[in-house]
């Protein structure tokens, strides 16, 4: 009994030490704490602001939009210029014309069928009878004068210009009409118009097309006949950009007895010609009259001539392109560069870039071949739109002309195929397959692992559309 009451007071004694240990260590601790902000109050006040040279990393300078420098004093223009340049800009990789699939023929006549339905047409008071023969009436003065006619403006020029060479211009002379929009149009097809006129029909031509419009301008400046009025839509256009074709023009242009009217449509039109070609003057004619009535007329030598002599009129009449655009695919967004179609040439051995299938052209196909070769085409048309409804919640990157990712393994279509009873043997499987390789339905290319990949270019709501239609036919 009184060890365990000499136990007990032991404990209790213990128990109150440590008690007051803890208060002097967590007092001290405070003190310690105290004394350490008083000594970075010090450094601090103390201690001199970093130069812009001492500062680390450049990418994290200015990196969160809002913040000042620390290190900088005062924050200056000059400083907030360094610090936007010193940030990362990123910019995407992705291209909107290869996310997004061109459209079909029917596709395309659809949406502007349904559109033109709630649209309303514009309208220019250019066009009104009135204002239309006051403005011939002044363009044929102009040219009377010795001046070219360069029209620009948003919306076709192609009637009224065609309108004016046949109303006007056609009573004063000889015209002749050039699209210059046309893809195959060249220079030379130009001159061969021009030398079909009854003035020049008898006139030999050498083979540089440079000589032979000299040889036109020598030969209309020494004789009495009518004069010539061109007429060139889209002047601009890529077939008149060349060096030789707008040499050949310049060359026209400088003759009185001929006369350009013509339309430019891009916004960069002016600087296809230099200042001096632009401001040229045609050069004066002078008559003398001996005893009878005829007219002879000096020129200059059309050798030093050179220049368009224009004048600029603003004729935008708010037209549609119909005519200038049906050489192009307007469906597509890059349809319309011919560069673009250029590389789509290049690349059509690649396989990733081959959707031109349409859903006319593949029920086509589809009907003329076998019961087997349809059920293959279901198996694969099945498979490839399960992956991309997978790969639309971002399982699948790419560009959206990118159908080889959802393809399907020459092994796993095989196996699929003799288990449906399509084809029991290899060769039976590659004779089916090749109806649709034959007509480009299925395409086939090498895997990243090596093995041939299978699929069907057509886009998603194509390739569902021609699935439920067979489905339809075979119940």
């Amino acid at each position: 009994m009184p060890l365990t009451r000499l136990l007990f007071t032991f404990n209790i004694m213990r128990s109150q030490r440590g008690f007051d240990v803890a208060e002097e260590s967590s007092g001290s601790s405070e003190d310690e704490d105290i004394e350490m902000n008083d000594v970075s109050d010090e450094e601090s006040e103390g201690e001199l602001p970093q130069t812009p040279s001492k500062r680390k990393g450049k990418g994290r300078i200015g990196a969160e939009h809002g913040e000042t420098n620390k290190n900088i004093i005062e924050e200056t223009a000059f400083d907030a210029y360094f610090t936007y340049s010193a940030s990362k800009i990123q910019t995407s990789g992705n291209v909107f014309s290869d996310l997004l699939l061109p459209l079909s023929a029917e596709e395309y006549a659809e949406g502007i069928a349904s559109a033109s339905k709630h649209a309303v047409k514009p309208t220019t008071s250019i066009l009104e009878e009135g204002k239309l023969k006051s403005l011939f009436s002044r363009f044929i003065f102009e040219m009377s004068q010795d001046f070219n006619l360069l029209c620009y403006g948003f919306g076709s020029k192609r009637q009224v210009l065609n309108r004016f060479a046949a109303e006007v211009c056609s009573k004063h002379g000889h015209v002749v009409g050039a699209n210059g929009f046309q893809p195959d149009f060249s220079i030379k097809d130009l001159l061969l118009r021009i030398q079909s006129l009854p003035p020049l029909q008898d006139l030999p031509l050498s083979a540089s097309v440079e000589k032979q419009a000299h040889q036109i301008v020598e030969h209309l400046s020494s004789i009495s006949t009518p004069h010539i009025y061109i007429v060139i839509h889209s002047i601009d256009a890529a077939p008149l950009r060349t060096t030789r074709s707008k040499t050949v023009l310049s060359v026209l242009a400088s003759s009185p007895r001929i006369h350009l009217i013509a339309s430019i449509d891009h916004i960069n039109a002016p600087l296809l010609w230099s200042s001096s070609e632009l401001s040229a003057r045609k050069p004066s004619t002078t008559s003398t009259t001996g005893g009878t009535a005829a007219t002879k007329t000096t020129i200059p030598s059309s050798s030093t001539r050179r220049g368009f002599s224009w004048l600029w009129h603003d004729l935008t009449t708010l037209e549609p392109y119909d005519v200038e655009l049906s050489y192009v695919d307007r469906s597509s967004i890059t349809g319309a560069s011919s560069a673009a179609r250029s590389r789509k040439a290049d690349l059509s051995g690649n396989a990733q870039n081959t959707t031109a299938m349409t859903e006319t052209a593949a029920n086509h196909i589809l009907a003329s071949v076998t019961v087997k070769a349809k059920k293959l085409f279901v198996l694969l048309g099945k498979r490839q739109l399960a992956s991309i409804e997978d790969g639309a919640d971002g399982k699948v990157t790419g560009g959206g002309n990118d159908l080889q990712q959802h393809g399907t393994a020459y092994d796993v279509l095989f196996s699929a195929a003799r288990d449906e009873f399509v084809a029991s043997n290899d060769t039976a499987f590659r004779s089916v397959l090749g109806e649709f390789r034959d007509h480009e339905l299925v395409k086939s290319a090498p895997g990243p692992a090596g093995a041939e990949i299978l699929w069907i270019p057509l886009r998603k709501e194509r390739l569902a559309a021609v699935l439920a239609g067979l489905e339809a036919n075979s119940g």
